[in-house]
């Protein structure tokens, strides 16, 4: 009889087998579950990875949208600029004064809105397309402060505002709405390299460099840039000012811009207007008929001028390179200009005009001197849409702004770097 703890080898190598393919079995599962769990793992990793890059695709084409530079979006342009502003106020009502006409205008005004240190772009509605600054333009500790006059650059893309009573040239991108780059020290008037003293009527040039009168310096500048000295001083540097050109200039308050490619300067001291080369020869000065302190002078036509007398009341004058007058606007009454200061020639015949202490940009028709546009309340300072407080300085929008109309021809100025530098060497060994 075979003991119970006995047992047959067969049995034994039996028994050996299965707990063999029970362990294979085992280990077969676990190698199914790591694969199950790597498999959820790289497809997790997967996931995170594909909305990680689908987050940065989004940013990047957000920043491509805004630049216009991304796949299938439409280069920046000013045209496009100013479409896109009319149409964010299409439908809406405007500002003007009873009596005034759009179609006089052939697009939106550019108005420096001096005493709300502003500049706005105003449709022939009346509508506030754009403006500067809005929250956020200006950088941390910048300012801008009561800007007298600004122009659209030759290309449309940068606004130059000079801001006479704080001493500075401020350049504006239209595109970002920030200040890049400027001349002068806010708040601090000088005559040293890289200071001004009263500031008036810069313009960009073709060539990116800056021209401008500095009143109380009694000179004209050439500026690049990329040096605080400028290139060119037309006129001595002097706080005594007189009418002795090209030596020295009395109080010049706008040097513009000439279809020949020559620049006509405004002296108030004298009431004098002079043509002048780029390369600073006087060619003629002329006093503007009966105007008293003659503000920004520039040209309708080869031949003929037109000068806003900055006086109460105020007189808005056509005249040609000898003195003869073409057409005088001096109304009286309710009707007079509180110290105008630019007048400038529209393409159908229509003068602009801003009329500083009316707080008010109007159009006049010098066939009947009849005003046909006005923006602002005249005699009423505000803030609110239609209302300035002594706007100091108009421009049209591109493609009719002055900078862009004169581009072509504008005459740019035949100094550099170097020239300048061998002037100031001259100017110290003739001191010392």
């Amino acid at each position: 009889m075979t003991p119970r703890h006995a047992v047959s080898r067969s049995a034994v190598v039996h028994a050996r087998r299965k707990r063999a393919l029970y362990r294979r079995r085992r280990v077969a599962a676990s190698g199914v579950l790591a694969a199950v769990l790597l498999g959820l793992l790289l497809a997790t990793h997967t996931i995170g990875a594909t909305a990680s890059t689908s987050a940065v695709t989004r940013r990047v084409a957000a920043r491509s949208r805004r630049s216009g530079t991304g796949h299938g979006s439409h280069p920046w342009s000013v045209s496009s600029w100013l479409a896109s502003l009319e149409a964010k106020v299409k439908g809406k009502p405007g500002h003007l004064q009873p009596g005034s006409n759009p179609s006089v205008l052939p697009g939106p005004v550019l108005i420096a809105d001096r005493n709300n240190s502003r500049l706005l772009l105003v449709d022939p509605k009346g509508r506030i397309l754009w403006q500067f600054p809005r929250p956020g333009d200006l950088a941390a500790g910048q300012t801008f402060l009561s800007p007298d006059d600004a122009f659209f650059g030759p290309h449309g893309r940068h606004i130059l505002a000079t801001e006479e009573s704080d001493f500075v040239i401020s350049e504006i991108s239209v595109r970002t709405g920030h200040i890049v780059w400027r001349y002068g020290h806010p708040g601090v008037a000088g005559s040293a390299a890289g200071y001004l003293d009263n500031p008036d009527d810069a313009m960009l040039l073709p060539n990116g460099n800056v021209i401008s009168a500095d009143i109380k310096n009694c000179r004209l500048l050439y500026l690049s840039k990329t040096s605080i000295v400028p290139l060119h001083v037309y006129g001595e540097t002097t706080p005594y000012c007189y009418h002795q050109p090209p030596a020295r200039f009395g109080s010049p308050n706008g040097m513009f811009p000439m279809t020949n490619g020559d620049w006509l300067v405004t002296e108030i001291n004298g009431d004098w207007v002079d043509e002048m080369t780029p390369a600073g020869r006087i060619v003629h000065s002329v006093h503007p008929p009966d105007i008293y302190y003659p503000s920004d002078s520039n040209e309708v036509r080869p031949g003929v001028f037109l000068t806003a007398a900055y006086t109460k009341p105020g007189v808005v004058e056509e005249y040609t390179a000898a003195g003869k007058v073409l057409w005088r606007y001096a109304p009286t009454g309710a009707a007079a200009l509180d110290e105008p200061s630019l007048a400038m020639p529209l393409p159908n015949g229509d003068v602009l005009l801003n009329d500083d202490w009316n707080d008010r940009v109007i159009v006049v028709d010098p066939h009947t001197d009849k005003v046909v546009w006005q923006y602002g309340v005249t005699g009423v300072s505000g803030t609110a849409p239609g209302y300035l407080f002594k706007p100091d300085g108009v421009d049209l929008a591109p493609p009719y702004s002055l900078d862009m109309r004169h581009a072509s021809t504008m005459g740019i100025p035949p100094f550099t770097a170097t020239s300048a530098r061998s002037t100031a060497r001259a100017r110290v060994a003739a001191t010392g």
